[in-house]
């Protein structure tokens, strides 16, 4: 398996997905696990096969915000750190050709597969739909999957048909989500109806914040209401006074801090989003969610049982009024809860789900 993204350990938030997928398919008897990431903490069964120069490199693109990051910040860095990473993944795919089947993460990271016949699972996440909209991708992407079997896995149903109708000659396309850990799923929520605490924990970019100042000030400037906002800087956001900006947190202070007393989650994002990992964990932890409205978003929330779904300010007033309301936040908050388990579950469900995929490609059949 492949990857750009690897946390150091369980504390950071950085590709923390990436580590819990490693870790349940590391747990599974039938799978040897052999990652390319960066650097950080191993389960038992998995195993390291990045260079030592190709996981100092990985730790620093890590730190400077990722690949996307610095493809979309422009300059020579954007040009050149796509091409050193083409080439990396070049090599390791060469060094380790005797496997059955390869999982990579990110559809770019496809683009240096050695024409070996071996099959291939490529798992999508919203960023890649953007990439293919780079001139040739779609034709070079078209030819690494040519003469193999390939399974293309968005991490959401709504990619599913744009996917098909550029890869579905060459690719079988199944969306399979990922997992959530399951101490989010023990969570017990206090509301406090005098100091109601709504979160927002997203990376800090315009599209990412959408209206969510502009909507929120009049209901949080003054009154009973907070907002907490949480996440990495990543572009000059100006953050108003009465926003209570903490900066990134880590999965411990969310869980054991900031989710069991919180009224709900908020995103009003306008970024190309896949399934946001930070809502199933949300949702399972039993809070109501406030969203906009876009397809990534109308697959996790149903309107008026899980949360709202705004398109206008006066749609996103009325969510936050609404779940004010104790017994109506909580019987949202339970159906979120229910839902998660049900539609979503652990890591080990999303690694039987990849698993299963993987003896569909080398042809196998039943469980293993």
């Amino acid at each position: 398996m492949t990857s750009t993204s690897y946390p150091r350990d369980l504390s950071d938030w950085r590709g923390l997905f990436i580590r819990h997928l490693a870790d349940a398919l590391a747990r599974s008897p039938s799978i040897e696990l052999s990652l390319w990431a960066p650097p950080g903490e191993l389960a038992p069964g998995a195993s390291s096969i990045a260079l030592p120069e190709e996981a100092n490199w990985l730790a620093r693109l890590m730190l400077s915000g990722g690949i996307a990051h610095l493809m979309r910040s422009g300059g020579a860095r954007s040009m050149l750190a796509p091409m050193k990473l083409l080439r990396m993944l070049r090599n390791v795919y060469r060094r380790h050709a005797d496997l059955d089947v390869y999982h990579i993460n990110w559809l770019q990271c496809a683009l240096p597969l050695p024409s070996n016949g071996k099959p291939v699972l490529v798992t999508v996440l919203g960023n890649d739909m953007k990439l293919l909209r780079l001139p040739m991708m779609k034709t070079f992407l078209r030819r690494v999957m040519k003469h193999r079997k390939v399974a293309i896995c968005p991490n959401a149903d709504w990619m599913r048909e744009p996917l098909i109708a550029v890869f579905g000659d060459l690719a079988d396309v199944q969306p399979v989500s990922f997992g959530i850990d399951p101490r989010w799923y023990r969570i017990e929520r206090a509301l406090s109806p005098d100091r109601r605490a709504w979160l927002a924990v997203t990376r800090l970019t315009a599209d990412k914040l959408g209206r969510l100042f502009e909507w929120s000030e009049p209901l949080f400037r003054d009154g009973g209401r907070e907002l907490h906002l949480f996440g990495p800087m990543q572009e000059s956001i100006a953050i108003p006074e009465w926003v209570h900006y903490h900066g990134s947190a880590t999965p411990d202070q969310l869980a054991n801090e900031w989710f069991p007393r919180a009224q709900g989650l908020i995103t009003l994002s306008r970024h190309a989003e896949g399934r946001p990992q930070v809502m199933l964990e949300a949702m399972a932890a039993s809070l109501p969610i406030i969203a906009s409205r876009m397809p990534a978003h109308e697959g996790l929330v149903e309107e008026a049982v899980t949360g709202h779904l705004c398109d206008s300010r006066e749609e996103y007033e009325s969510a936050v009024r609404r779940l004010d309301e104790t017994a109506t936040n909580r019987r949202h908050g339970d159906n979120a809860r229910d839902w998660a388990a049900r539609e979503i579950g652990t890591w080990d469900d999303c690694a039987d789900r990849y698993a299963r995929i993987y003896r569909q490609l080398l042809g196998q059949s039943g469980r293993g």
